[in-house]
């Protein structure tokens, strides 16, 4: 039995996945070159430095020195300092975020006259530079002229000084932090209570339930996953932050906000210059990070299952 060619129409057909499918191609390998020479080639280059003894401004080559670089910085006591106001920056700030920006989504929650304005004006702190809000907050805090003191109440030049202290240097980087970033996890908590279905409340209402049952069985359990999220996002970017540091205390007074951020910068780029070493500190930083996004992964998806 001999069998119909196919129309000229439907010819036309079979070869347009072929040339759509080469076209996507045409476009596809291109940028996925780019990203392997701006993204992957630096990471294994990285890689490969933080296990030599090398500085880039020395012209000489890289020794190889194995795991030496990973067990000075480990074993270095002022390193685990710069960690640990990394940490404790880090829990105070998120802690603070996830709860101002929580509130603020559940005042928020109920539409009122100028609400959408007023929620635009709460997002603009996130879509600042944070140089320029660093450098903005440091005029805030100045002992003699800024508004921070005089809120509190002190008159020119009898307040604390903020940027100066030790005991307030770190405070005023978390409330920095903590203004920029609390609209963020707002936006991402709105998102979640909007997709709360209404129909839910009203049979709460039916049963008689009480306000805080329906937050905690309703409103909190719905808002779990996304407030997880943003805990996860920002707890990545809490750990990387330095340009925020630097607008603001540069890592003084002494070494009292010196983040794990600021020191991999100082190490690899001011005065020291060490390469080997600082690629090894971004690679310690690197499973860190790995490390806790695995856990807040592993609960969210207990969250989810559950």
């Amino acid at each position: 039995m001999i069998e119909a060619e196919p129309a000229p129409n439907q010819q036309a057909n079979y070869r347009r996945p072929l040339r759509d499918r080469a076209l996507a191609n045409l476009f596809l390998w291109p940028t996925l070159a780019l990203l392997i020479a701006l993204n992957i080639f630096p990471l294994l280059y990285s890689l490969y430095l933080s296990f030599n003894d090398y500085k880039a401004i020395a012209n000489k080559p890289a020794v190889w020195v194995g795991l030496e670089n990973y067990q000075e910085i480990l074993s270095d006591p002022a390193m685990w300092q710069y960690f640990q106001n990394t940490g404790r920056y880090i829990i105070i700030a998120v802690s603070l975020e996830m709860l101002i920006g929580f509130g603020t989504a559940m005042l928020l929650r109920k539409r009122f006259w100028g609400s959408g304005v007023l929620a635009t004006l709460i997002l603009i702190p996130m879509m600042l530079s944070p140089v320029v809000v660093g450098l903005f907050w440091k005029l805030m805090y100045n002992p003699n002229y800024g508004i921070v003191n005089y809120i509190l109440g002190f008159g020119p030049g009898k307040g604390p000084d903020w940027l100066a202290s030790k005991t307030f240097a770190m405070w005023a980087v978390v409330i920095t932090d903590v203004w920029m970033w609390s609209p963020f996890v707002m936006l991402l908590c709105t998102a979640g209570l909007s997709a709360i279905p209404e129909y839910i409340y009203e049979a709460a209402e039916i049963d008689r339930a009480s306000s805080w049952y329906q937050f905690w069985r309703i409103t909190l359990p719905q808002v779990a996953p996304l407030l997880l999220l943003a805990v996860l996002f920002r707890t990545i970017e809490a750990f990387k932050t330095f340009d925020l540091v630097m607008g603001l205390t540069g890592g003084g007074p002494g070494n009292a906000t010196e983040m794990i951020a600021v020191k991999l910068y100082r190490m690899a780029f001011l005065g020291q210059f060490d390469s080997g070493k600082s690629s090894a500190l971004a690679y310690i930083i690197l499973v860190i990070i790995i490390a806790a996004s695995n856990l807040y992964i592993r609960y969210l998806n207990k969250i989810k299952g559950e």
